[in-house]
C-alpha cells in the first residue's frame, strides 16, 4: 500500500472548519462546565443533606457512565420527553457540560475543603454576606488551588469531544471521516486528524505540568 498524504491538501479548508467546530465546542463546554461544576461543588459541601445527596447522585451518574451514551441519551430521548427537537450542537453542548461539570465539581470540592475553616469564621465575624463570602473569598482561592486539575479536565473534554461526530456534529472527527468515506483513504486521514488532536492536546499537558509546579511553589506546598 502506497502512502499518499498530499490528497489531503485538498480537504485543507475542511479541516480547519472541522478543528474550529471542535474548539469552539469545547471551549463552551469548559466555561459551562467549570461554571456548573463550581455550584456543584458548593452543593456537595453543604450542611443541607438533601442538597448534598442530590448533587452526589448527579456527580457519581456523569462520572460512572460513558459520556456516548449520556450524548446519545440526550441527542435521542430528551426531545421524545420534553417534545422539542435539540439540534446535535446543542445535545453535544448540553452532554459534554453535564460532563465537565460532574469532573470538575470534584476538583472544585477537593480546592473548598482544602481552604482553612478560620477564613470562613473571619469572615462571618466581619459580617460579609455570603455572597461577598463565595465571591471574594472563596472563589479565587479554590480556583487557584484548582487549576493545575482544571487543566487536565480541559484537555481530557478536548478529547473527548470528538464523540460528536456519533450524532452527525460536524466537528474535526466527523470531517476526516467523511473525508476518509469519500477518498478511501483512512490511514492518512485519520493518522493527520490524530495528528491534529495531538499537536493540541500535548501542549496543553506540558502546560498543565507547569502550571501545577508553579501553583504549589507559591502556596508553599
Amino acid at each position: 500500500m502506497t502512502l499518499d498524504f498530499s490528497i489531503l491538501l485538498r480537504f485543507e479548508h475542511a479541516l480547519l472548519l472541522g478543528l474550529w467546530m471542535t474548539i469552539k465546542l469545547t471551549v463552551i463546554c469548559i466555561v459551562l462546565g467549570c461554571t456548573l461544576g463550581f455550584l456543584v461543588g458548593l452543593l456537595r459541601t453543604s450542611r443541607n443533606l438533601a442538597l448534598r445527596a442530590i448533587s452526589s447522585i448527579y456527580v457519581e451518574f456523569f462520572r460512572g457512565t460513558p459520556v456516548l451514551i449520556q450524548l446519545f441519551w440526550i441527542f435521542f430521548c430528551l426531545p421524545l420527553i420534553l417534545g422539542v427537537e435539540l439540534s446535535n450542537l446543542a445535545s453535544g453542548v448540553i452532554a459534554l457540560t453535564l460532563y465537565m461539570g460532574a469532573i470538575t465539581s470534584e476538583t472544585f470540592r477537593a480546592s473548598l475543603k482544602s481552604i482553612g475553616r478560620e477564613q470562613l469564621d473571619a469572615c462571618v465575624a466581619l459580617g460579609l454576606p455570603r455572597r461577598s463570602q463565595v465571591m471574594n473569598v472563596v472563589l479565587p482561592q479554590a480556583v487557584l488551588r484548582a487549576i493545575p486539575t482544571l487543566l487536565s479536565n480541559c484537555v481530557s473534554l478536548f478529547k473527548e469531544s470528538a464523540l460528536v461526530s456519533a450524532v452527525g456534529m460536524a466537528d474535526l472527527m466527523f470531517v476526516g471521516q467523511n473525508i476518509s468515506n469519500n477518498t478511501a483513504r483512512p490511514v492518512e486521514v485519520l493518522t493527520v486528524v490524530a495528528l491534529i488532536y495531538f499537536a493540541i492536546a500535548f501542549p496543553l499537558t506540558r502546560a498543565v505540568s507547569l502550571a501545577e509546579g508553579r501553583i504549589l511553589k507559591k502556596l508553599a506546598i
